[in-house]
């Protein structure tokens, strides 16, 4: 009996589905079709006031968040809090079953504030009044290694986010195991967006490469930090990001990790082809392609290699920079939204 395509890859392999920046409706059926975590990033808010669902209920959280704070980042902060504890009631009941593995939702803070620890280490304090099923999202750099050194020493559910290279992998789980925290702890790799930053760069003229190698870039990362997470029996459970194409779930089943993606165009429309579970996560990529991608880009020698970054890096790595510069982009739509309404 089919029972859809995610229940199918939940019943024949370890790899979990997650779904992000979901509207109401998107997370209940998100839900139905077997997501066991929800993600939201600093565009979330952003997002929903574009969706004909959920506008009024944005609106009116603004206009209740503007009558209880003064200054403009304060009523972003809270406006992006209170449309994210919507959800968390969804997803609560799967949170009572297995309470360090899923039926989480996460916030993460104003991208514009994210180099001080202390307003990272603050607003995740903040956000957890929101309800026992909070996860922190926490940028890897050198403020948020800060922050998840605090934050986990008290148990705090953590996402370790945008990461796009196996030092900062490895930098985050340092940081977890030094805190000696117990808390649910997940250790992202956004594949997507790697990706993204490459293709970028190859259209621009700065990389020459052939765009079927180009397209591999992002899984071989992928698989690279999961080969290194699991022999090295490092800390935490690796969730991939940033998917900007089928393959960036498909690529990944079998593997023993989470996969956050979008419902429409993503998740809808796997749960449409209805393909089949197949274990591609083990594939080893040919030794010609990464040779290639080795020799001719940096961003993936530096990403790739073990030490290819050092912490003061990691915030202006390329692929960082992009990701960033998306969630503050969201957010200053956020701002004028609030200063309009």
């Amino acid at each position: 009996m089919n029972k859809g395509y995610f229940r199918r890859v939940h019943a024949q392999s370890p790899t979990r589905f997650w779904i992000n920046n979901p509207t109401l409706e998107q997370a209940r059926l998100a839900l139905d079709a077997g997501a066991i975590n929800a993600t939201t990033n600093p565009t979330y808010t952003a997002k929903m006031l574009k969706s004909e669902e959920m506008r009024p209920l944005v609106l009116e959280i603004i206009k209740n968040a503007k009558s209880e704070a003064n200054e403009l980042y304060q009523v972003a902060a809270m406006t992006q809090r209170r449309a994210v504890k919507l959800l968390l009631p969804l997803f609560e009941p799967l949170n009572k079953l297995n309470p360090n593995r899923q039926g989480f939702v996460s916030i993460q803070g104003d991208p514009m504030r994210e180099d001080d620890p202390e307003n990272i280490i603050n607003e995740a304090i903040e956000d957890a009044k929101l309800g026992s099923n909070f996860i922190a999202k926490i940028p890897t750099t050198r403020a948020g290694l800060e922050a998840i050194r605090f934050l986990a020493s008290k148990d705090v559910p953590i996402i370790a986010t945008e990461i796009m290279s196996i030092s900062q992998c490895l930098a985050a789980c340092e940081a977890y195991r030094k805190s000696g925290g117990e808390g649910a702890f997940f250790v992202t790799c956004i594949a997507g967006i790697f990706d993204d930053c490459l293709r970028i760069q190859a259209s621009e003229g700065k990389l020459q490469v052939d765009p079927d190698i180009l397209f591999q870039a992002g899984c071989a990362l992928m698989r690279r930090q999961y080969r290194v997470m699991s022999q090295e029996n490092l800390p935490g459970i690796l969730l991939g990001g940033g998917a900007r194409g089928l393959h960036h779930f498909t690529e990944f089943v079998g593997g023993a990790c989470d996969i956050t993606i979008n419902w429409k165009g993503t998740a809808d429309e796997l749960i449409r082809l209805d393909g089949a579970v197949i274990n591609r996560m083990d594939t080893r990529e040919n030794e010609f392609v990464l040779d290639e991608l080795m020799a001719k880009s940096e961003v993936f020698a530096k990403a790739y290699l073990r030490d290819g970054l050092q912490v003061d890096e990691f915030e202006n790595f390329p692929p960082v920079r992009l990701f960033r510069g998306q969630f503050e982009a969201g957010w200053a739509e956020l701002k004028k939204e609030i200063e309009n309404a």
